[in-house]
C-alpha cells in the first residue's frame, strides 16, 4: 500500500507495507536516531498521527549524571533517566512503534527509483543500519525520512577530578540547576566566549560567585568591569583541580596552590555533534558543531531533520527538547503528507 491509497475512515493511512511483510522488516515513515526528550516527544507525536516509526537509542545519555532533572511540568525532580523510561513506555504502547537498542552506524539515501519502489511518492528515502547493544541484535531501517535526535557529547574542562563532582556539585544547565545552588559560594568554570552571559545568569541565583577562565581570554577587560559591578570576580589564573571529601566539593585548587573555597557550581563544556553515521552528506553545521536546520527543522540534507540539543543553540532544558520535538514531528509529518500528494514543502 503506498501513502497515495486510498483508505476508509476505519483504517486510517498509514506507512507503505508490503503484502506479507512483517511489521519489522515493513518500511517505515521516520527512523528516530536518539531517544531522549526529543526524540521520544517526536516518536509519540508520529505514531499517533499513524506513522510507522522505528527509535534506535545508544544508551548514552548526556545527563546519565544528573540525579534529578528540573522545570519538567509535573516531573519535576525525577530523574533524567526515569523520564526516558517513562517516554518509551507511552511511545512503545502505540501498536506502530518500534524502539531498537542500536548504535546508529550508517545513514545511506537511497536512490529515486528505490524509494518509489519502497513506496515512497516522493522518490525520498533512506537505509538506516544499527549495531545492537546489551545483547540486542543489528537492526536495518528503510525510512522516507530521518530524525537525528541523537544529543550531544560534551568535553569537560581537563581537571581530573571534575567527574567526581559533576551532576552533584557541579552542573552545566543553569536553567536546570540554578535555583537549588541558591546564596551559595559558586564556581563558573569554562573557557568558551559565552562565559560573561552564562555569569550574568548565575547571578539571579547567587552574588557570591567567581568566574573562572583557567587562562583562557574569553572575558572581556569591559565585561570584567561589568561583573565587577556586580559583585562577580573573575579569575584568569589556570585551575589545577576541583577539591573536596567524598562527594562534597570544597573548592578550585589553582595551578599555583592556591584553594579557593566553593562548594558548587557550573561548568561550561564544549560539545560535539555524533553524527559520524551520515557519512559524507553535506550536513551544515554551525561555528559551534552544531547541526543547522530550517525553520520547520529540516537540514540541508533534504529528507534528514534535527532536533534538540544537537541544534542550535545547543543544549537546553530537557521541556524545551521535548516541545521541540513535538513541533519538528508536525512539520514532517505534514512533509510526508504534502510530498506524496506531490504539492511540495510549503506549509500554507
Amino acid at each position: 500500500m503506498s501513502e497515495l491509497s486510498q483508505a476508509s475512515p476505519s483504517e486510517p493511512s498509514q506507512d507503505p507495507a508490503s503484502p506479507g511483510e512483517s511489521s519489522e522488516d515493513a518500511p517505515i515513515g521516520v527512523a528516530i536516531i536518539g531517544g531522549g526528550p526529543a526524540g521520544l516527544s517526536a516518536g509519540l507525536q508520529l505514531v499517533r498521527a499513524n506513522r510507522r516509526i522505528a527509535i534506535l537509542d545508544s544508551n548514552r545519555p548526556r545527563h546519565s549524571a544528573t540525579l534529578r532533572s528540573h522545570g519538567f511540568l509535573t516531573r519535576d525532580g525525577a530523574s533524567p533517566l526515569e523520564l526516558r523510561r517513562l517516554g518509551r513506555e507511552e511511545f512503545e504502547a502505540y501498536p506502530t512503534a518500534q524502539f531498537a537498542q542500536a548504535m546508529t552506524r550508517e545513514v545511506t539515501p537511497l536512490s529515486h527509483e528505490a524509494a518509489v519502489a519502497a513506496g515512497f511518492p516522493d522518490g525520498i528515502g533512506f537505509r538506516v543500519r544499527g549495531s545492537g547493544i546489551r545483547g540486542a541484535a543489528d537492526v536495518e531501517f528503510v525510512a522516507r525520512r530521518v530524525l537525528i535526535a541523537a544529543g550531544l557529547t560534551e568535553e569537560l574542562p581537563a581537571l581530573p577530578m571534575i567527574r567526581a563532582y559533576y551532576g552533584t556539585a557541579l552542573h552545566s544547565c543553569v536553567e536546570c540547576d540554578g535555583f537549588e545552588k541558591t546564596s551559595k559560594p559558586l564556581a563558573l568554570i569554562g573557557e568558551t566566549s559565552d562565559l560573561f552571559a552564562r555569569a550574568l545568569l548565575i547571578s539571579r541565583f547567587s552574588s557570591d560567585l567567581i568566574v573562572f577562565t583557567n587562562g583562557a581570554e574569553t572575558i572581556r577587560p569591559e565585561q570584567e568591569a561589568q561583573l565587577a559591578a556586580i559583585g562577580i570576580r573573575v579569575e584568569r589564573r589556570p585551575i589545577d583541580d576541583i577539591v573536596g571529601e567524598k562527594a562534597e566539593m570544597l573548592g578550585v585548587r589553582l595551578a599555583d596552590g592556591e584553594v579557593i573555597p566553593r562548594v558548587g557550581g557550573f561548568v561550561r563544556p564544549r560539545w560535539h555533534a555524533p553524527v559520524e553515521f551520515m557519512g559524507e552528506l553535506p550536513l551544515e553545521r554551525d561555528d559551534w558543531g552544531l547541526v543547522v536546520t530550517d525553520d520547520r527543522g529540516e537540514t540541508t540534507v533534504r529528507g534528514v531533520y534535527a532536533v534538540g540539543d544537537i541544534v542550535p543553540p545547543g543544549p537546553q532544558q530537557l521541556i524545551i527538547a521535548a516541545g521541540n520535538g513535538a513541533r519538528v514531528a508536525a512539520k514532517l509529518n505534514m512533509d510526508m503528507i504534502r510530498g506524496a500528494l506531490g504539492v511540495g514543502l510549503v506549509d500554507e
